[in-house]
C-alpha cells in the first residue's frame, strides 16, 4: 500500500517546524510518517531524519514537502534528487511550489519542478548577491560590520565575579559572558576588584593582545 512520507526542516534551532509539520499532516502524511530535521542546514550533506525519511519511501509512496527550499539550494541537487525519487518508483509533492500544490508524479508538475527550481537557485543568488554588496559598501564607508553589541551590565559583571570568588574559574565565567577574559577583568578592576594572585598570571597573555 502506498503512503506519504512527509519531511520537515529549520535550519537552526531557535527555529520552529510546527507551521510545517501542520500543512504536512493536513496534506495527509500520518505523523509516524513524518521527520523533521532541526538545525540543519540545507547546503548540508547530513541531514538525519532527512535520510531516515528516504529509507522510508517505497516504490509507489510521494515524499512530501512544504518548499522547495526544504530540499536544498542548488537547482542541480533538487532536479537530481526527484530524479533519483522517479528512479525509485516514488513521487515528491511540493505544498507550495509557485502559489500551488506540485506533484512530480505529473507531467505538468515535474515541468513545473525543474522551472521553480531553477528560479529558487535564481532567488537565492539575488539575495546573496545583494548581501555581499551591503557588506562591501558597508567597508567603504567605513561603518561596524558587526551586530548589535551585547550590553554586560555593572551587576552582571559584580556577579560573575562572586562565582570566581566561589570556584568558577576566570575563562569560564568570562567566556559565559560573552566576552574576552582580559575585557572581564578591565571591568572588574573598574569596580575596584582586584584580581587574585593566580588570575593576573594567566592573564598577561590576553592583557598583551
Amino acid at each position: 500500500m502506498t503512503k506519504l512520507i512527509g519531511y520537515a526542516r529549520v535550519s537552526t534551532r531557535q527555529q520552529s517546524t510546527d507551521r510545517q509539520q501542520v500543512d504536512i499532516l493536513a496534506a495527509g502524511v500520518r505523523r509516524d510518517d513524518l521527520y523533521v530535521d532541526h538545525g540543519t542546514s540545507g547546503a548540508r550533506a547530513s541531514r538525519p531524519d532527512f535520510d531516515r525519511a528516504l529509507d522510508a519511501l517505497e516504490v509507489g509512496d510521494t515524499l512530501v514537502i512544504t518548499t522547495l527550499d526544504r530540499l536544498g539550494r542548488s537547482t542541480q541537487n533538487m532536479l537530481a534528487f526527484a530524479e533519483e525519487l522517479r528512479g525509485r518508483g516514488a513521487g515528491l509533492r511540493v505544498l507550495n511550489l509557485g502559489g500551488g500544490d506540485v506533484d512530480t508524479a505529473t507531467p505538468m508538475g515535474s515541468m513545473l519542478f525543474t522551472i521553480m527550481a531553477a528560479l529558487g537557485q535564481m532567488e537565492h543568488e539575488i539575495k546573496r548577491e545583494r548581501v555581499v554588496d551591503s557588506i562591501a559598501k558597508r567597508r567603504a564607508a567605513g561603518k561596524d560590520l558587526g551586530g548589535r553589541p551585547r550590553i554586560i551590565t555593572d551587576s552582571q559583571i559584580r556577579n560573575a565575579r562572586r562565582l570566581i570568588d566561589g570556584g568558577e574559574t576566570a575563562a569560564q565565567v568570562a567566556l559565559d559572558l560573552g566576552m574576552s577574559r582580559a575585557t572581564f577583568y578591565r571591568r572588574t578592576r573598574a569596580l575596584g576588584f582586584l584580581p587574585d594572585q593566580s588570575d593576573s598570571k594567566s592573564l598577561t597573555s590576553d592583557d598583551a593582545e
